[in-house]
């Protein structure tokens, strides 16, 4: 067996095939990043050892097509994080950085590690389509924390009562949006006014948009994975941040592999007589909050949650070190219920979805441009 370990650019990919048993360097290689390279990959591979594992370092945005391609043929795939594969280029021989010294780098962390650690990658068009539009939607709402921040300093400028009269965290509501812009049209005309307006009109737009983006993923994520919404706790975000960032839970052959992806596995800290797990600070940090965010609710509102907590703390664990016990059977539970087809489980009504829904969507530069043009 061979571990081509691949450095992944925009035009080109290197590629280094490294023997699992002896860890000599069988072939090494660079390709175009487009499908005649990828392509022509599989068949340098496959003349080298009939038995390959492809290991991406994982920066998705420049490796996804190849990705892609491998899997689509069948190839077993794994995702290497760009640590590990720092770490193992400091352990090469030969000195410096090259892309051909990465693409070592990254066959030889995953050999380091052992190939079965790594959950392989898989294909969910749906969970792809899920993730896309979260994270989309995510960005228009930075977008606006940005235009409500700027709206105020303008404010404190134009109008310093009015601005201090606005509740924190309350700017773009469509209320004080709406004072907002009265007072600004019995302004005088200026450049600082004129922004200000913009701004106004810009906020409402992204929102809208946010507005119906949420409710689309509502209806993708009650028809993908119905029961996420039913979990107290679980709002229609964060079950589409659980579904987009695990990609397929089939990935994960125990709810254990899934909790160390998701960085609330024990870590264990013990010496002595003294018996502790520290707090993991790996894994991916966006499920990682996303199970923080329910721990957090069901500690407040499920009494079945309040009594777990209350008894780890008898225990003698503070209140942090009980939330990640509960997180970690948090962890169990998600994994389980990622791994359920959607006929198999119970859904709760989905919100009408406006017709409105499927007009496309718009970046925040181009609305911003939108509301600018005369």
């Amino acid at each position: 067996m061979i571990v081509i370990g691949a450095d992944t650019h925009k035009k080109t990919h290197a590629l280094a095939a490294i023997d699992a048993g002896t860890g000599e360097v069988r072939g090494e290689r660079e390709i175009a990043a487009d499908d005649a390279g990828h392509r022509l990959a599989l068949r340098w591979a496959h003349d080298i050892d009939p038995e390959v594992v492809w290991a991406l370092e994982d920066c998705r945005h420049v490796s996804h097509h190849l990705e892609r391609s491998l899997v689509t043929a069948g190839e077993r795939v794994v995702r290497v994080t760009p640590r590990l594969m720092g770490e193992s280029r400091r352990g090469e021989r030969q000195a410096g950085k090259s892309d051909q010294i990465d693409a070592r780098a990254v066959a030889r962390a995953v050999l380091k590690e052992g190939v079965e650690k790594f959950p392989p990658a898989h294909l969910d068009e749906q969970a792809m389509e899920i993730r896309l539009l979260c994270d989309h939607r995510e960005d228009q709402v930075a977008e606006i924390n940005r235009l409500t921040n700027r709206l105020r300093w303008n404010l404190v400028i134009l109008d310093p009562a009015l601005e201090a009269s606005i509740p924190p965290r309350k700017m773009d509501f469509p209320g004080q949006l709406d004072r907002v812009a009265r007072r600004l049209r019995k302004m005088e005309p200026c450049a600082r006014v004129r922004i200000a307006k913009e701004q106004v009109k810009a906020i409402r737009e992204i929102s809208r948009h946010s507005r119906l983006l949420k409710r689309e993923l509502h209806a993708l994520v009650a028809a993908h994975r119905p029961q996420l919404l039913a979990e107290l706790g679980c709002s229609t975000i964060t079950a589409a941040i659980l579904i987009g960032q695990t990609a397929g839970a089939e990935r994960f052959p125990t709810d254990a592999h899934f909790a160390r992806m998701a960085g609330v596995a024990p870590i264990p800290a013990s010496s002595g007589k003294t018996d502790r797990h520290r707090l993991h600070r790996g894994g991916n940090r966006r499920i990682n909050r996303a199970l923080h965010v329910i721990a957090i609710t069901r500690g407040r509102w499920d009494p079945a949650t309040k009594a777990y907590l209350q008894r780890k703390e008898a225990e003698g664990k503070n209140r942090m070190e009980a939330l990640r016990c509960l997180k970690r059977q948090l962890a169990r539970r998600f994994h389980r219920l990622l791994m359920q087809p959607a006929a198999r489980a119970a859904t709760r009504p989905a919100i009408p979805i406006n017709a409105a829904i499927s007009a496309p969507r718009l970046t925040s530069e181009q609305l911003l441009g939108a509301v600018r043009r005369p």
